[in-house]
């Protein structure tokens, strides 16, 4: 290994004697760098992300994956048919931002992608379509349009498309941070995934799919949700009705015209992994968000309905499918038009533990 100790003539920087450039080359034989030399990029006065606000267009997207569908087999060895949005910024790593991951993944009719567990933290969101069965510890759960299905790590979980039609879903995990983090596990299960005689309601829907009613049996807090799948219309009732509530006069939005809910953790009132925030956003016809910024990144899929983004010095027109990544401390703002749905998932949960989380709106 070599390091280099690049020294200026910055006025901040001690004058380069020969002295002084023999004391930087002993530095560098004992692997040794003065802090002095690396402050202003290891200390910056506010977050500089790597990562840049990009937008990938989901009619792009999906030709791409119904062609891998026709090119590449599922199975072992690659495991799944999953295609990764790498970032601009991030040298060519299938990484959306330094902490998460984002990829559309193609199942064809009557084809498994096998059973695995790893010790990421991952979901499903489904933008469009039907028939593919997730099946978690053997418990088989259906996947349907806006349906968010959480999958905490070290789970067993395999999927089968029992349909006659190809399907599509975006995938969501804190794979670049457990990569860098140098603590990430990986184990494979049978080939097959079992789904017949799968029920209408998975077994976490039976025990943990009631508002507000928790079973006596499970009164301990768990780390990460046991419901494995928040389905879309109750997500959608929930934003219709702030949407109401506040034509009605209440304060019952984020802003007005501006609806949102979390998907949370029904044993904790928290987040439903460790790692992940995951949300989801309406915005009525005619509303504008005001600028805001947050330490930590997100990632943004457009569900329904068009609009303009605007992520730092970018901005774009989305519609349905499209994803967008919003990196740390960038500003972001929203318009619409016609109306707009969004969900969101962000590592937001990393940075609250550690007490480093800090957001901010230009509201007036």
């Amino acid at each position: 290994m070599t390091l280099s100790i690049v020294a200026t003539d910055a006025a901040d920087q001690p004058a380069r004697t020969p002295e002084l450039e023999a004391l930087y080359r002993g530095f560098e034989a004992e692997l040794l760098v003065p802090l002095w030399t690396e402050i202003g990029d290891l200390m910056p006065p506010s977050p500089r992300s790597k990562a840049r606000p990009h937008l990938w267009r989901w009619n792009a997207l999906l030709p791409m994956a119904e062609r891998a569908g026709e090119l590449v087999p599922v199975g072992r060895g690659g495991e799944r048919r999953a295609i990764a949005l790498a970032n601009p910024g991030l040298g060519g790593r299938p990484f959306a931002t330094p902490t998460l991951w984002a990829a559309i993944q193609y199942l064809n009719p009557g084809e498994d992608a096998p059973v695995h567990r790893h010790t990421q933290n991952a979901f499903r969101f489904v933008v469009e379509g039907e028939g593919v069965w997730t099946v978690v510890d053997g418990d088989p759960v259906a996947m349907r349009r806006g349906d968010f299905l959480p999958q905490a790590g070290w789970h067993w979980h395999g999927h089968h498309n029992v349909s006659d039609r190809p399907m599509a879903w975006i995938d969501g995990l804190d794979i670049p941070f457990q990569y860098f983090a140098e603590s990430t596990f990986f184990e494979l299960g049978p080939d097959e995934v079992e789904t017949r005689d799968a029920p209408e309601r998975s077994r976490s829907e039976r025990l943990w799919g009631h508002p507000g009613l928790r079973p006596l049996t499970h009164l301990e807090p768990a780390p990460a949700t046991p419901l494995l799948a928040y389905r879309w219309e109750h997500t959608d009732r929930a934003l219709s009705e702030q949407l109401a509530l506040e034509a009605d006069g209440h304060r019952a939005t984020v802003e007005p015209g501006h609806a949102a809910v979390r998907y949370t953790n029904p044993t904790t009132g928290g987040d439903v992994m460790p790692t992940l925030r995951t949300e989801f956003h309406r915005l009525a016809p005619g509303t504008a968000t005001a600028p805001s910024r947050d330490v930590g990144s997100s990632v943004y899929q457009v569900f329904d309905g068009t609009g303009q983004v605007t992520v730092g010095d970018h901005g774009w027109t989305v519609e349905r499918g499209d994803l967008f990544v919003v990196p740390s401390w960038q500003p972001m703002a929203l318009a619409t038009e016609h109306g707009l749905d969004l969900f969101r998932f962000s590592d937001t949960p990393i940075f609250e533990r550690l007490h480093q989380h800090r957001a901010h709106a230009d509201r007036p």
